[in-house]
């Protein structure tokens, strides 16, 4: 039967996770891209929401959770077919579940354009939003939550780890690979358009993150409860994490985008393991999910001379691996008892984390570079002529500019 309670949280939190997209992650790329970009940065994520969100419930939800095989479900369920408005799962509306969980495929693709804004075409990003949410998104989300391989094998993703942060940061990687380095890349110092907008961005998303991991136990609980207590404590050490280790490491000042892009990084390690572990645990992911974070956004972005934009590979994409290995870790039974990691004497549960940390990986990245290998193909380049990234793509795409102000 529907439970009320359940329901009303369930309701919440899937606004909250839709805010995360159009306002959350929109302000926060928008703030860290260049002031000629600006609108275009935002206006990848905000359609990417949109291309997503019809997606989803025309065919996307169906891959994901129809009754299917180990990798894929069948179209039991395309544009929503055979779901009524009284239809349960567990104890809330059916139809509430399919909401929740598309505004998770939304998010997902929208994070992959942080890696490839101020050189993609436009037109090139709205169809491979399209096929990714298809493609990528859909068949990992029914391995890891629609009954498939992954979750037979026993792998812990409460949230998304790897269903959302290790594919979109992957994805994004390869695109950067597909795409080429910005002009000027390596000689350049790119200046952000608002360190305030990323702040505020940052601080959506936190806020918009207790409905992403308190959510995906679809109950009103103390399993829930515990998750927002671990979200909130992984994303302050992670952003004490990320700010220490910038401070000393580089003998300079403590700077706020380094701070809230620490905090992003605890959120993204805590993700999968927001329902098994206790606030020791917490502690211990956020925190080396901020220093794996700035390991991987400035010196090994360093080391290997790639051109990831907003840093979606060292942020979502190594954050979320580590996030998801250390749930095999510190999985708590006392706290979720379909959990047990290393240290309560599952050894075998690490393995199964890597296994899937890689499995996700390999399918995101060779899915992705078919995917967009057939768009150049069918419809050219995706890169933009050096003239637009010159000008600017708020300019050469949109014809207005972020800020009204003179040049």
């Amino acid at each position: 039967m529907i439970n009320s309670g359940d329901t009303a949280w369930m309701l919440i939190s899937s606004a909250l996770v839709m805010l995360m997209t159009p306002a959350g992650l929109t302000l926060f790329y928008g703030g860290l891209t260049q002031r000629k970009s600006v609108l275009n940065t935002i206006g990848m994520s905000y359609t990417a929401f949109c291309t997503a969100s019809v997606v989803w419930v025309v065919i996307g939800y169906s891959i994901a959770f129809s009754e299917g095989n180990q990798y894929f479900g069948y179209l039991d369920h395309f544009l929503l077919n055979g779901i009524d408005v009284n239809d349960i799962y567990g104890t809330i509306p059916t139809l509430l579940f399919v909401f929740f969980q598309g505004t998770f495929a939304a998010i997902a693709v929208a994070l992959v354009s942080g890696s490839i804004i101020e050189r993609v075409r436009y037109s090139t990003w709205f169809l491979f939003s399209i096929l990714w949410v298809i493609l990528v998104y859909s068949p990992i989300t029914h391995w890891v939550w629609g009954g498939g391989f992954l979750a037979n094998l026993g792998e812990l993703d409460f949230a998304g780890g790897t269903v959302i942060h290790v594919n979109a940061g992957v994805s994004g990687l390869v695109l950067v690979y597909l795409l080429g380095n910005r002009s000027g890349f390596k000689n350049t110092s790119v200046r952000p358009a608002s360190v305030k907008l990323m702040i505020l961005g940052s601080a959506l998303l936190w806020f918009g993150w207790f409905g992403f991991n308190g959510g995906s136990q679809f109950a009103a609980d103390g399993i829930a409860a515990n998750a927002l207590l671990v979200t909130n404590v992984a994303a302050a050490s992670g952003g004490l994490g990320w700010l220490l280790i910038e401070w000393f490491s580089t003998n300079s000042k403590p700077t706020l985008i380094g701070s809230a892009s620490g905090v992003i990084s605890g959120l993204v390690g805590i993700t999968p393991a927001a329902g098994f572990i206790d606030v020791s645990g917490a502690l211990f992911i956020g925190f080396g999910s901020g220093i794996v974070g700035y390991l991987g956004v400035v010196k090994l972005k360093q080391w290997l001379g790639y051109d990831d934009t907003l840093d979606v590979f060292g942020i979502h994409g190594l954050a979320g691996a580590f996030g998801a290995v250390m749930t095999g870790v510190f999985a708590n039974p006392n706290i979720n008892e379909a959990g047990i990691g290393l240290l309560y004497g599952n050894s075998d549960q690490v393995f199964i984390q890597l296994a899937a940390v890689l499995i996700v990986s390999a399918y995101s990245a060779t899915a992705t570079f078919i995917i967009y290998k057939m768009i150049s193909v069918l419809f050219g380049s995706g890169r933009v002529s050096e003239e637009v990234e010159s000008e600017g793509m708020d300019m050469a795409y949109h014809g207005e500019k972020g800020f009204d102000i003179s040049e």
